[in-house]
């Protein structure tokens, strides 16, 4: 009698490939926990974000979302089987050198976004190439909870105020504009960073991306929505505002000047998602057939490949912060600057008395003094020096929370002043030229303020954030000096800054040897 043949699992599909899958899960777990461990600041510096940010708290349902969209494939996935690849790894290596130099200059943004990635191909390493192409989509999914957008603020209030503004010139209501500031008869507006618009674009990004996802197959089609979902937010807050002001304006300024103000612009950008999604489903593709994997080609890899992969990818991802770590030993957490008022010359003489109430909402500094100069003119103007001689995460210069004027931060912070207008321009600086940001800036009491104002790193002197943290980064790693300083002047300014200008640029070409003179010998005395 012959005895009977039994089938034998498919690698895949139970026995064998469920004790793989669960194999490499555990892993996996324990390579993320590795990673995440290695790199808890960077992932500790996103969840703060989620968690302090209104309009970057969406980033709470990234990681469900993603781990969703891997659920909905696991009938695909039970006819594959995790295959241990070493390309991610090698990935790995550029990918952690640009994590290091971002932590080394404190750009936060690409630490996140490099740590993020660093996840997606430790996930790539240990499942292999066929199972991460066919979780490619959640897996990328992950990089929109990287909170980024805020250099979009200001460009987008510039946006809008010219939205509403151009608007209301068309319906026939008379406008006076100063920057993001402008007046119509019935009552004053301003375009501040809650108005922008960015919270509505992230969100539809985001909305958009997956929408597309879900709903269609084709590519070019997917392009199309999640360009619509960038430019529509857009063009719907600058008339979500626009309608802000006519509803204010036509009920007597009783109705959308409070809280019904905040209600509104949501309700406003739900009817317009709802509307964007009802029209994009009229193209809606079919749903694809996803090809079955060839189960006879699955072949899982042995325990002692998969533990070799887990192994190195901890290894090469740890190996970046243990190098940080290594750059920081014998620098100092502190280092106090005791700066004082540089000395004034060529007919500047300090003033005894502060000429307003405002200075630039800087925080983190080892040091810094802000001083009043005037001229034979008597014209006050004001000096802030903010100094940093040992920059480190929090506590550096090219921060986004470095601003000229803070705005209101959930009701709880009074405004005074206000950003009216942001620009870049150049003057005349030690005997050649040079691009400064400049602000137009105004307060509740009806004072307008012109400030200029620029970073010294090291003795370099440059506006451009970019080039500034190259320059900290070159410091870093070759040992030299990477101190810096926020240098701002500022003085009134009417309707007209042309003398304001003349003023500021007689100020710098004067007092700059001295303010020279001042930083050098206060970051001497640090230790």
């Amino acid at each position: 009698m012959q005895p009977s043949s039994i089938s034998q699992p498919t690698q895949g599909v139970g026995g064998a490939g469920t004790s793989t899958w669960g194999r490499a899960s555990v892993l996996l777990l324990l390579v993320l926990a590795c990673i995440i461990g290695a790199f808890h600041e960077t992932a500790w510096s996103i969840v703060s974000i989620w968690n302090r940010s209104d309009t970057f708290a969406h980033g709470f349902l990234i990681v469900p979302i993603s781990l969703w969209l891997v659920w909905d494939k696991r009938a695909t996935l039970r006819g594959t089987s995790p295959q241990p690849a070493m390309v991610p790894l090698a990935l790995m290596l550029p990918l952690g050198f640009v994590w290091l130099v971002a932590y080394l200059v404190d750009v936060l943004v690409v630490q996140q976004f490099a740590f993020v990635g660093l996840l997606i191909l430790a996930i790539w390493s240990v499942f292999g190439t066929p199972v991460s192409r066919l979780l490619a989509f959640p897996l990328g999914f992950l990089f929109l909870g990287v909170p980024v957008g805020e250099g979009l603020i200001y460009p987008m209030m510039n946006f809008t105020a010219d939205f509403t503004v151009g608007m209301l010139r068309m319906t026939g209501i008379p406008v006076f504009r100063d920057g993001t500031f402008f007046s119509i008869p019935s009552g004053d507006w301003s375009v501040v960073e809650a108005c922008s618009g960015v919270r509505y674009l992230i969100a539809s990004v985001t909305l958009g991306v997956l929408y597309a996802y879900l709903t269609y197959t084709k590519t070019w089609k997917r392009l199309l929505f999640v360009g619509v979902s960038v430019v529509a937010p857009i063009l719907a807050n600058g008339m979500r505002a626009y309608l802000i002001v006519m509803i204010a304006h036509l009920s007597d300024m009783t109705l959308a000047v409070g809280v019904d103000h905040l209600i509104y612009g949501w309700v406003f950008f739900g009817i317009v998602i709802t509307i964007l999604f009802f029209i994009g489903a009229f193209w809606r593709d079919p749903p694809s057939e996803e090809r079955e994997p060839n189960l006879a080609a699955a072949v899982s890899g042995s325990l002692a490949g998969a533990l070799v992969t887990a192994l190195a990818a901890v290894a090469v991802a740890g190996f970046w912060p243990a190098i940080a770590w290594a750059l920081e030993q014998g620098e100092g957490d502190s280092a106090e600057v005791r700066i004082e008022a540089p000395a004034p010359t060529q007919g500047w003489r300090h003033l005894s008395a502060s000429s307003w109430d405002w200075r630039p909402h800087v925080v983190g500094t080892d040091g810094e003094v802000y001083d009043f100069y005037t001229n034979e003119d008597g014209v006050p103007v004001g000096l802030y020096l903010g100094v940093y001689a040992r920059q480190r995460q929090g506590r550096e210069l090219l921060n986004s929370q470095n601003v000229m004027a803070a705005q209101q931060v959930a009701g709880r912070e009074v405004v005074m002043w206000s950003d009216k207008e942001q620009t870049r321009r150049s003057i005349g600086f030690q005997g050649d030229e040079m691009s400064i940001n400049q602000s137009k800036l105004a307060s509740r009491k009806g004072e307008t303020l012109l400030v200029w104002n620029w970073y010294r790193i090291g003795v370099r002197h440059t506006a451009n954030p970019y080039l500034g943290k190259a320059l900290e980064a070159l410091s870093r790693l070759f040992g030299q000096r990477r101190d810096g300083t926020l240098i701002a002047v500022a003085t009134p300014y009417e309707d007209k800054a042309v003398p304001a200008e003349a003023t500021m640029q007689a100020f710098i070409d004067q007092m700059l040897p001295s303010i020279e003179q001042e930083l050098n010998r206060a970051l001497r005395q640090v230790p």
